[in-house]
């Protein structure tokens, strides 16, 4: 993270610049000392807002109720979905520290939104109006769309109760926060260091050279973990059994009993508890009906889908499966196939088959080569240019 030491330095003269968004969001001055400044300032707006928008000399209109704080709401989100957006990239223990001390505020502040009963009353008054009839067709889906979301957040329940329901959402943004945290914490602490390059047999060069140099680790040899570009391409193309199973162990059991830093066990049941404890008190037989009443689609059609998906899908799935049993054991010499051993089986097979390999492929599909081919598909179909600009970025790697 040293390249953090130059976007986010220590000064604290610097505009913050989550307070200030009209366009592109300034990622690479944002600085874990802004999060939590921010967050209560704009925070404060947002309450100021619902403050008169609650008063009973306000009048229930689009223009008085609606749109002052549909205003002060976009200021918050996009502030705090860019913090947000920024821990999840380039996750570091300031950045961690400022997003977690800030997120009860931000919780909160949607929670209590959500509950307004006076507010929830200027929306029914609103949509029970003249004037609604009146309004764009984007505008009374706004409304209608408000007064589903109060419902949906217990505005309407006893005070108990919907003080209770607050307490599940604030609960299940940090509980849900920490098991985003443990997942990637247990992803990062996992190392397989490797010093004789002849077990890495069968990964494409190019590969192995962007994957797993351990020197930039300060280490020797090769460097395998369990990021994506590096687990996914081990698993598919590495000859040594051994290195495959390592790896598909540590990557099957991240964040589990078996790493006790970072167990997610207790939170996961914890989780599923609040989850079917909200559901109760709003009137849902469980989770997933709650969780779909934002959704086109109900509980039912979607069991049926599945079902129906599982049915016509497993016949083909079992015949695969089979094919690629069969060609480890009479091509590859192995006998019993292990999870660890199906993708590398299979993408010998493939290659075996239609003389057809991911890596040979991916040589054609560099980055460059992506975006010459579709900015000219869309400059042809639409005759317009497309030209490279600048903006402020959250890495140097990173591309606008």
């Amino acid at each position: 993270f040293n390249f953090l030491k130059k976007i986010m330095p220590t000064s604290d003269t610097t505009p913050n610049p989550l307070l200030s968004i009209t366009d592109l969001i300034d990622y690479a001055s944002v600085r874990p000392e802004h999060v939590v400044p921010a967050v209560k300032s704009l925070a404060a707006q947002v309450e100021a807002a619902l403050e008169k928008a609650d008063a009973p000399s306000t009048p229930a209109s689009w223009e008085n109720t609606v749109e002052p704080l549909e205003k002060g709401v976009l200021a918050f989100g996009r502030a705090w979905g860019a913090v947000g957006y920024l821990q999840s990239v380039v996750d570091t223990p300031a950045l961690r520290d400022a997003f977690n001390e800030a997120l009860p505020i931000a919780t909160d502040l949607f929670l209590r939104l959500s509950q307004d009963e006076k507010l929830c009353d200027k929306y029914r008054e609103l949509a029970a109006s003249p004037e609604f009839e009146e309004l764009a067709p984007v505008r009374r889906r706004i409304v209608e769309r408000e007064l589903r979301d109060f419902r949906l957040s217990g505005a309407s329940l006893p005070k108990v109760q919907r003080e209770r329901v607050k307490a599940i959402g604030q609960e299940l943004s940090q509980t849900s926060q920490k098991f985003s945290e443990n997942l990637l914490d247990a992803t990062n602490a996992y190392e397989l260091l490797i010093e004789d390059e002849k077990r890495l047999a069968g990964i494409p060069e190019e590969t192995l050279a962007s994957i797993g140099d351990a020197e930039a680790a300060g280490k020797k040899g090769f460097r395998l973990t369990l990021q994506y570009p590096s687990y996914l391409p081990a698993m598919k193309y590495c000859a040594d059994r051994g290195i495959r199973e390592a790896l598909y162990r540590a990557f099957s059991t991240r964040a589990s009993d078996l790493t006790a830093a970072f167990d997610n066990t207790p939170l996961i049941k914890r989780i599923l508890e609040l989850r079917a404890e909200e559901a109760s008190l709003l009137g849902f037989k469980n989770y997933g009906e709650l969780s779909l009443a934002t959704k086109m689609a109900k509980a039912a059609e979607v069991l049926d889908f599945l079902r129906d998906l599982a049915r016509r899908s497993k016949p083909r799935a079992e015949d695969d499966v089979a094919q690629v049993d069969a060609y480890a054991r009479d091509e590859l010499g192995i006998d019993k196939i292990e999870p660890w051993d199906r993708a590398y089986a299979a993408e010998k097979l493939r290659e075996a088959r239609y003389s057809y390999s991911d890596a040979e492929v991916k040589r054609y599909f560099t980055q460059r080569a992506v975006f010459k081919g579709l900015f000219g598909l869309v400059e042809k179909l639409f005759g317009i240019e497309i030209e490279e600009a600048q903006a402020s970025v959250w890495h140097p790697d990173v591309k606008y």
